[in-house]
């Protein structure tokens, strides 16, 4: 009779077979699930092949339109054959990847469709992680790759911002907040000890995330195409004035147009009684010699391929008024003392290159276009004052008067990196001493939401109070931390409370400020 001690192979045996029956029961996945993998799978192959089909309709109107006309419609044309190979080039990835999976699972005639080994859950890994390429690669990086590349391409054609976006969101390869936690990539998500079944159903669901890409951007491209066609359901006359507004002394300019323009055939126009000649190429310009509102009305004659024409209306007004300025700080409405304080200064129907300006109270200094920057100094108001050249003329437009104050005191801060590893100001609360020692020099800005304007920090002092009650306190001569204020630091347990104090600071405008406010920190 044999005896089961700790150590006998008859009892490693039996220890063995309970850890692989154990094993076996953790890794048992229920026919239950695998018939609803399958069920999944089967809905979204439905979906792929519908989409597929309507792409293909689209693509193959596409091809009619550029067949009907190649110098209207090849530039989307051209567009939509590059979508298409992208598509299909990442879509067969995929399915390669569908069938290897299968048959790694299932053998060599293993068809992903009709998996036999639906719980498999090493096939998938495997064929991701373990085989590589011709080029040393593993498949696990080159989908990551390919999906990133296709969707930053097919998101550059989308110009509707909330197709863009649910199409980008589809095709996103950040692992799932569940998959952080368990510090997992995305493809380790879904193919690290996870069913064949599961793997392959995410896989159709990839491609399904690339039909539908595709579509939107077929769509929009065949947009695009039919608003240079007839076939639109509806076309509209349009006036579109250079402005509406326009100033005593210049011209009033419109564009007039249908709203699916062809270039192809040239529309008569006839504007308040008059036909437009073919050579204003659609552009109507008449003067504006008196201010008050002046009417725009006409319509348009178009071609049709039958020999009709099509005849559609239009009519709208527009403005002369005296002429005028604005004149508005980029920041808020006043300037301060001792810093670049940026404005913006135009003249409607006026270009920035025929525009001066001078203020009473500092420079102003023209940087481009409406962009000017005014310095000015404390104690009395500035005043702007704007000329404009009209024809030949330079007239006064406007004067602005702006209030002159100092610049508000500053709050200090230190730089510290926070738990998602990004610097911030830090100006007070609880603080790790790791960050608090870290943390070299102290800065001081002005920092409101509106403003974001340095200071040198002087000098300042550090304050702690030991067992006693008694303040220990030490004191730079800088921004700089000294080395009695580290080993201050250094000497500090948790729960305790240090004061960054006395803080001396120069601003831009070269006055000195001691901040009445200091930086509390509670050690954590």
């Amino acid at each position: 009779m044999s005896v089961n001690s700790p150590n006998s192979p008859r009892q490693k045996m039996i220890n063995l077979m309970y850890v692989v029956f154990i094993g076996m029961l953790a890794l048992n996945v229920s026919s239950e699930v695998l018939d609803g993998f399958e069920l999944v799978e089967e809905s979204v192959l439905r979906s792929v092949n519908a989409s597929n089909q309507q792409n293909n309709r689209i693509y193959q109107d596409l091809v009619a339109y550029h067949k009907a006309n190649p110098e209207k419609t090849g530039y989307w044309y051209d567009k939509s054959v590059n979508v298409k190979a992208k598509s299909d080039s990442l879509f067969n990835y995929i399915q390669a990847l569908k069938v290897r999976i299968a048959r790694q699972a299932d053998g060599k005639k293993g068809d992903p469709e009709n998996l036999k080994h639906a719980d498999d859950l090493n096939a998938a890994y495997d064929v991701m992680f373990v085989e590589k390429g011709a080029d040393g690669k593993a498949d696990e990086v080159k989908l990551k790759t390919s999906i990133d590349a296709y969707r930053k391409y097919i998101g550059s054609l989308i110009t509707n911002p909330d197709v863009k976006e649910m199409v980008e969101n589809n095709l996103r390869t950040e692992p799932s907040s569940k998959a952080k936690a368990k510090h997992k990539s995305w493809t380790e998500a879904m193919f690290q000890s996870m069913p064949v079944a599961a793997s392959i159903t995410l896989l159709t669901k990839l491609q399904n995330d690339i039909c539908d890409a595709e579509g939107a951007v077929l769509r929009e491209l065949l947009r695009n195409i039919d608003v240079t066609d007839f076939r639109v359901n509806e076309i509209t006359a349009f006036v579109i004035p250079e402005a509406q507004t326009v100033m005593r002394g210049t011209s009033y300019k419109a564009n007039i147009v249908l709203a699916a323009i062809d270039t192809t055939q040239q529309p008569r126009i006839f504007v308040n009684g008059k036909q437009l000649p073919e050579s204003a190429n659609g552009q109507y310009v008449v003067g504006a010699g008196s201010t008050g509102t002046f009417q725009v009305k006409g319509y348009i004659e178009m071609a049709s391929s039958d020999g009709s024409f099509q005849v559609r209306n239009f009519a709208t007004d527009y403005f002369v008024v005296e002429p005028s300025a604005t004149v508005a700080p980029t920041l808020m409405n006043m300037l301060y003392a001792g810093i670049a304080n940026e404005i913006r200064i135009s003249v409607p129907g006026v270009p920035s290159q025929n525009i001066s300006a001078s203020i009473s109270n500092g420079t102003l200094t023209h940087k481009g276009n409406d962009l000017w920057v005014a310095n000015v100094r404390y104690g009395s108001d500035a005043v702007i004052s704007v000329r404009a050249k009209v024809g030949n003329v330079m007239q006064e437009m406007a004067k602005n008067t702006f209030r002159v104050r100092q610049l508000p005191d500053p709050s200090a801060y230190l730089t510290v990196t926070n738990a998602d590893g990004n610097k911030v100001r830090f100006k007070g609360g609880p603080l790790p001493k790791s960050s608090l020692a870290n943390a070299d020099v102290l800065s001081a800005a002005i920092d409101d939401g509106i403003l974001d304007i340095g200071f040198t920090v002087l000098r300042f002092e550090v304050q702690k109070f030991d067992g006693l009650g008694l303040a220990i306190k030490e004191s730079s001569e800088g921004a700089g931390f000294s080395a009695r204020q580290k080993d201050l630091i250094r000497s500090m347990n948790r729960g305790q409370t240090l004061l960054i104090r006395s803080i001396s600071t120069r601003g831009p405008d070269g006055v000195t400020r001691t901040l009445n406010s200091p930086i509390e920190i509670i050690i954590i």
